[in-house]
């Protein structure tokens, strides 16, 4: 495994992230199809051995035991030092006053509670999870920098939110000397590229790291229009972001289909080559509940797409409603 540096900051994250919402108690949180503890085990001790060092998850997934399970499992197979922990801060997480969002009280809060349940006494890098429209940025992205001075936060991140937003905190950051965001986690893939409009540009105008979520649109590109899955059925908030373009797409699907059978590889290969192909892309954010999927992900590091190929992928697009920021 080669590493590189996540944005240009100094810190080396292998080219790929496990993105760890899908390991989770199946009955706790909004998502059914997500892994109890002893079949996420063996997928998080694969990813580590295959050199994966980079570990996403988020305090609102399965209701906080996916960072039990996630910390619990990096806690016996490796050590602390040698990975790189991601979680995130914003979705409600109790009912009440200061239950969610990104005031100070919460953060600090959710913080606390998060690195209890990871079991660790620092986050390499702490997200806001979205943008909160009811508190001032001033507030949070003070708050964000105390933890970091206080030694319990390494990085900042942000994830899905408009360009001008993100514009807009890094501004305010810079001006009040308080840390600076690093990363961008956002929704990018062949079935919707709109960050390429304005998100993209300015992350590699900024210096910040990249790291995709749902770089497979969530399987979408892996199998064929029609073929389903049991978490395709019952995602929601999956089947939301591809109501409105499901013609366009299944020529975007078939299209890596295409391509995957020209190269004699896997469609799921040439889908997350392609996102790596992507300006200021540090490390895609790969979910895996099977064995393959993370053997399929490690041979894309070795793929590059041709011009010609990467016209034939991008050929069937067509643009899309912004979507993801929920």
């Amino acid at each position: 495994m080669n590493y590189s540096r996540l944005g240009t900051t100094g810190l080396q994250v292998s080219p790929l992230c496990l993105g760890c919402m899908t390991y989770g108690t199946p009955d706790r949180g909004n998502h059914s199809w997500t892994l109890p503890e002893e079949q996420s085990r063996p997928l998080i001790r694969q990813a580590v051995e295959a050199g994966i060092n980079f570990f996403d998850t988020a305090n609102v997934y399965s209701d906080g035991t996916s960072e039990e399970i996630v910390g619990r499992a990096l806690k016996e197979f490796t050590r602390r030092d040698e990975v790189v922990i991601a979680t995130k801060v914003h979705g409600r997480m109790h009912p009440g006053p200061n239950g969610a969002g990104l005031s100070r009280k919460a953060i600090f809060q959710e913080l606390d509670n998060s690195l209890r349940r990871l079991g660790t006494d620092y986050v390499d890098l702490y997200q806001i999870h979205r943008f909160d429209y009811q508190v001032p940025v001033e507030e949070t992205l003070e708050a964000l920098h105390d933890l970091v001075k206080a030694g319990k936060v390494r990085y900042l991140g942000a994830s899905s939110m408009y360009a001008w937003q993100f514009a807009t905190m890094l501004h305010t950051a810079k001006a009040n000397g308080w840390t600076r965001f690093a990363t961008m986690q956002n929704y990018v893939n062949l079935l919707y590229r709109e960050e390429e409009r304005e998100m993209l540009p300015l992350c590699q105008a900024e210096g910040i790291g990249v790291i995709p979520w749902s770089p497979l649109a969530r399987g979408r590109l892996t199998r064929p229009w029609d073929q389903t899955s049991a978490r395709a059925e019952s995602d929601q908030f999956g089947k939301s972001l591809y109501q409105q373009t499901a013609d366009a797409d299944r020529k975007v699907v078939e299209a890596v289909a295409a391509v995957a059978s020209q190269r004699g590889v896997p469609p799921a290969q040439v889908a997350l080559a392609w996102v790596r192909s992507r300006p200021a892309v540090s490390a895609p954010i790969v979910g895996a509940s099977r064995a393959g999927h993370l053997e399929d992900a490690i041979a894309a590091l070795t793929l590059t797409l041709s011009t010609e190929e990467l016209a034939q992928l991008e050929a069937p697009y067509v643009p899309h409603t912004v979507v993801g920021f929920a």
